[in-house]
């Protein structure tokens, strides 16, 4: 089917209809900095150090590989044009104003393969961060797709309280696994162009100058000459730590003449070197648990352990200045009687310029940093920006809500440590470790494009009023219906909708102003039987993805909550959003507020929106003329192309915990009692889940993971009474602390009970299957 190009359009700000968002009462510099020697693509067989180049150089032909079985449709090929017209003609700043469910993500990705520039997507939470790079990593799977987020799991930040004399000290703890890709995100940037970073914030944050993590790596050649032992001191020097037994991610291991190293970026694969004398004989890639040699490498560079790496010489000069700050400081809290403060400032910088001299390193070396990277007073700090060339393309989705949370981290850090600074436990020069003034930000960009459904003030006037308008959603699905209805009696007529939308299997999403409302709400329905849960901040991240899967499974009909049109919030079932109170004006009624929970039902073919108000006020008048603005063009559309709206059909997927929240995972749902097969068959399904059950727990508490292992052996406990307690088959593991996963026991299982020894006997051939799997 043809596709006309035109539905998307560039559009002034003031020539859009009457109603539209833009009239909604809501709230040229080079990149400074930039490191300049960038490295050529590499392949598998020849990694290492190439020649530099420049950042900027442009390709002949794009590096990215755009895979995908869909073609862009609707508004989709237009906006893209426009995107890529602008691009050319050198514009710095331009929006893309895509409806809920037209596809934005598929047209930024689409714009990325054919500008062939390094890419920095900028989301605003860690899910909707996971969402894109999956999406991201499936539409580019030959291209180096990285993740960069903040590495902890738990953060208690360095503070002061005077009042009551209470000093808190940095507690966090790091998940491995972000960190590593954290590393593969810096390493992929100085090493190839064909690059997209999906970041969240924490890319405004300090971290290491990019020309020290470049400068430390280790490049190695077969055949070429190179001292065992200066590799080793080399590695050291860039945080390596030797581990002959316990070898992991970011550790060495030495037999002989051979070095084994696991580099901090690499999750399954680690680098043999073989010496002959003082000569390299051979570089193999190896399995780090079996040691068996996945390939050979002419050539491989070894990048930095860590990204606060600091040269010798360097370190030397900065423990220099460190201890010339502290002097005046000192003499400082001197002149003013301040004993305490000097004594204590005193005690704390001199052990850790200690550490630093012996070690290398030492706890809260980032307050240093200022130091280390040998930057002024005031200087921004070294980012993950700076280690992308100067035409990276910036994206930042959901900029309304993007951009106000990248200016408002600076003053919030400042805060806390003016009051380490005064009262003597930090250095002034603590201060300048620091996330980049919003100032400072607007700097490092040469192009970019932001993208949002409701689009903020401050992105349309960058865009000086124009923006790229995306309405046509390439299933054919329109806005929804919006009708309002009167509150008296608001309760009562939606439950006759509820019971409707959950006789045809559909969801309900119903918003309200307070907690109390929204929990009331819910006792009161579920008492005349309706299936409903509600939603809110006293829900912890772990509980709220659980309840908006379990919403999407049918679990229950109805959520409720107060703030539901929290984006990345993807629910094809649901079919009705009900708005109570939605004459009262405030932050949660506002036009963007609004026109964001009305999509929530755009991507169903039977989408209604019901706001119960007594008066359209006119945020609900903007909403309501945008939405039909809206649902007139694509109703036109669908004509004109013969296209029939349909609901769109997205699989309820796992986000990677790894790469989104890492306190979410899956426990396998426990058939109830009386509601599962019979026989022997029934009995082979209890014993595979008894088993994969009890290798996952005690996976889980090998790896620490212990509310996991906790919630796994419920379900375990909960299974083993369905099964009677009898099943052998999945009472035949023991737990091996040493191989980390449930082995076959040496011993003979008991005699089952009843089914159970038949069950084993069918399931024999089975058995096996999926055991090891984690």
């Amino acid at each position: 089917m043809t596709n006309k190009p035109s539905g998307a359009r560039r559009v002034r700000r003031d020539k859009v209809s009457e109603g539209s968002l833009d009239e909604a009462a809501c709230g040229n510099s080079a990149q400074t900095g930039d490191f300049e020697a960038r490295m050529q693509p590499l392949s598998r067989t020849q990694q290492g150090k190439p020649v530099a180049r420049s950042g900027s150089q442009a390709q002949a032909v794009s590096p990215f590989k755009l895979s995908s079985n869909f073609e862009p449709r609707g508004d989709q090929p237009a906006a893209i044009e426009q995107l890529m017209k602008g691009l050319e003609d050198g514009e710095q700043h331009q929006v893309l104003l895509g409806i809920t469910g037209s596809g934005k993500t598929f047209t930024i990705a689409n714009v990325i393969a054919r500008s062939g520039r390094p890419a920095l997507i900028l989301a605003p939470n860690k899910t909707l961060a996971a969402q894109l790079y999956g999406e991201m990593k499936e539409l580019f799977p030959e291209n180096a797709v990285e993740y960069f987020v903040s590495y902890y799991d738990y953060y208690q930040p360095e503070a002061y309280v005077p009042a009551s004399d209470t000093y808190i000290d940095k507690d966090a703890i790091i998940n491995d696994q972000i960190d590593r890709m954290r590393h593969s995100a810096t390493r992929a940037l100085l090493s190839r162009r064909d690059v997209i970073i999906v970041a969240s914030v924490s890319c405004i944050y300090g971290i290491g100058s990019a020309e020290s993590y470049h400068g430390l790596l280790i490049d190695l050649k077969v055949n070429e000459e190179f001292r065992r032992d200066n590799l080793l001191r080399m590695l050291v020097d860039i945080q390596y730590e030797r581990n002959d037994i316990d070898f992991h991610r970011g550790t060495f291991r030495v037999r002989g003449d051979v070095v084994e190293v696991f580099p901090a970026y690499e999750s399954d694969t680690a680098v043999r070197i073989e010496f002959f004398g003082d000569t390299i004989e051979a570089i193999k890639e190896v399995d780090p648990i079996r040691g068996k040699v996945k390939g050979s490498l002419d050539r491989y560079a070894i990048f930095p352990g860590s990204h606060y790496v600091t040269p010798q010489e360097q370190m030397r000069r900065a423990i220099g200045e460190i201890r010339e700050a502290l002097r005046e400081r000192l003499d400082f809290f001197d002149k003013e009687g301040r004993f305490l403060e000097k004594q204590r400032l005193e005690q704390r910088t001199l052990y850790d310029i200690e550490m630093m001299e012996q070690m290398g390193f030492c706890n809260g070396i980032e307050n240093y940093s200022r130091h280390l990277s040998a930057r002024k007073a005031g200087d921004p700090p070294p980012t993950l920006i700076d280690y992308f060339p100067k035409d990276f393309l910036m994206i930042l989705d959901e900029s309304h809500q993007t951009i106000p949370q990248v200016a408002a981290m600076y003053r919030g850090d400042r805060a806390r440590k003016e009051t380490l600074v005064e009262y003597g436990f930090r250095l002034p020069s603590a201060l300048d470790n620091r996330p980049l003034k919003f100032e400072e930000f607007e700097g490092h960009v040469v192009n970019a494009i932001y993208v949002s459904a409701t689009p903020g003030d401050y992105e349309l006037e960058k865009a000086q009023g124009t923006f790229v308008e995306q309405v046509i959603r390439p299933t054919g699905l329109t806005d929804p219906v919006v009708e309002v209805r009167p509150v008296s009696g608001q309760v009562d007529d939606l439950l006759v909708e509820i019971r409707d939308r959950a006789s045809k299997n559909e969801r309900v999403l119903c918003t309200t102003l307070t907690k109390r409302m929204a929990e009331d709400l819910t006792d009161y329905y579920r008492e005349l039987g309706v299936r409903i849960r509600y939603l809110h901040s006293d829900i912890d991240t772990l509980e709220r993805i659980d309840i908006l899967r379990d919403l999407r499974l049918g679990e229950f009909d109805v959520l409720v909550g107060i703030n539901l049109l929290r984006e990345g919030l993807d629910l094809p079932e649901v079919s009705l959003v009900a708005i109570f109170d939605a004459d009262k004006e405030g932050f949660l009624r506002s036009p963007r507020s609004l026109i964001q929970t009305i999509g929530r039902a755009a991507r169903n073919s039977n989408g209604r929106v019901i706001m119960y108000g007594d008066s359209i006020t006119p945020a609900m008048k903007n909403a309501i003329d945008e939405t039909n603005r809206r649902r007139v063009i694509q109703e036109k559309y669908n004509k004109d192309h013969g296209i029939i709206p349909t609901t769109v059909i997205r699989a309820v997927m796992n986000l990677n915990p790894a790469a989104g929240t890492t306190d979410y995972f899956e426990v396998p749902k426990v058939p109830k009692a009386g509601k599962g097969g019979k026989g022997a068959a029934a009995q082979v399904d209890i014993g595979e889940q008894l088993r994969a059950l009890r290798t996952e727990m005690f996976t889980a508490a090998e790896n620490l993971e212990f509310e996991r292992a906790a919630k796994l052996r419920d379900e375990l406990k909960k299974l083993e009474a369905i099964a009677g307690g009898g099943d052998a088959a999945a009472g035949e593991a023991f737990y091996d602390p040493y191989a980390g996963a449930p082995k076959k026991s040496p011993k003979k299982a008991s005699a089952a009970r009843g089914a159970g020894a038949k069950a084993k006997a069918g399931a024999k051939t089975s058995a096996s299957r999926g055991r090891w799997k984690r």
